[in-house]
């Protein structure tokens, strides 16, 4: 178990019940957690999610996974524990330092084709050439979980992260250099509106709801962001039909990169808004 102790969680189902979750290491027993949760954000997307989840277990000085706590004995809850299923995960893939392996091919090339095909074509050539510099490495920053594991959870989660991945740095292991963050987030927008940064230029979210709220944060340091409809692809693991206060919701996928001097600002404000 990760340092930090136990953090209490509510989680509403049917019926309400007292839910703790730990942070673990990631290790061999979350392969079918994070492939499932990585299925979750790359929907039908041509990326190898079980090459994908491999590595992120092979990187053991790097990542932690989300598990439900043992109900105590004597416990009024009625729940069935599962210790291998995980409720989330972080974790970070040096795209630059996996060049050539399958995956991290397949992500860049994925990524570049959503960025064309949005609208945003001024940005694929300056994205491709981001992705290309070997001398400012680029780290895929994933942080998946179920809909229902509340936000507050993501403030342990990425302060523990920053610390492997300054440690990794210090001692020259994979993954501790990084000169941008890309991040790929589960969106929304009202239904019959385009998120438009030229349109919205006075909101910071550009009208972008996001199912991980603390990602917010993340697209407001991002020096590049895109955002493209996923609503023809079957997001089986949500599931059902999205709206927010009865306000039909259209899902998206909003790509940002974030330069990793900006981090510190980001876990400032984590802390600020989902301290407990």
């Amino acid at each position: 178990m990760l340092s930090g102790g136990t953090n209490s969680w509510r989680r509403t189902s049917c019926l309400e019940v007292n839910v703790e979750f730990e942070a673990y290491s990631i290790s061999d027993t979350d392969y079918d957690g994070i492939k499932k949760l990585l299925q979750q954000l790359f929907l039908k997307a041509p990326v190898n999610t079980a090459e994908l989840t491999d590595l992120l277990i092979q990187q053991s000085h790097i990542g932690s996974v989300i598990k439900q706590t043992d109900v105590s004995e004597g416990s009024d809850d009625d729940v069935d524990v599962d210790e291998d299923e995980i409720f989330g995960f972080i974790s970070l893939l040096n795209l630059t330092e996996r060049k050539g392996t399958q995956c991290a091919e397949q992500i860049k090339e994925w990524i570049l084709s959503c960025c064309d095909q949005s609208g945003e074509k001024s940005l694929v050539e300056q994205l491709d050439k981001l992705l290309r510099d070997t001398a400012r490495p680029v780290g895929f920053l994933l942080s998946e979980r179920f809909i229902n594991v509340p936000p507050q959870i993501a403030l342990p989660m990425h302060q523990q992260l920053q610390k492997e991945l300054v440690e990794a740095h210090k001692t020259n292991k994979p993954c501790g250099k990084c000169y941008f963050y890309l991040l790929i987030s589960k969106t929304f927008v009202e239904a019959g509106k385009h998120s438009s940064r030229k349109k919205r230029s006075n909101q910071k979210t550009d009208g972008l709801t996001f199912a991980n709220a603390e990602e917010e944060f993340f697209y407001e340091k991002a020096v590049l962001k895109f955002s493209y409809s996923v609503q023809d692809e079957s997001d089986t693991c949500l599931g059902g039909r999205w709206s927010f206060d009865d306000v039909p919701m259209k899902p998206l996928r909003t790509v940002m990169l974030i330069p990793a001097d900006k981090m510190s600002e980001i876990m400032d404000k984590l802390k600020e808004h989902l301290s407990l």
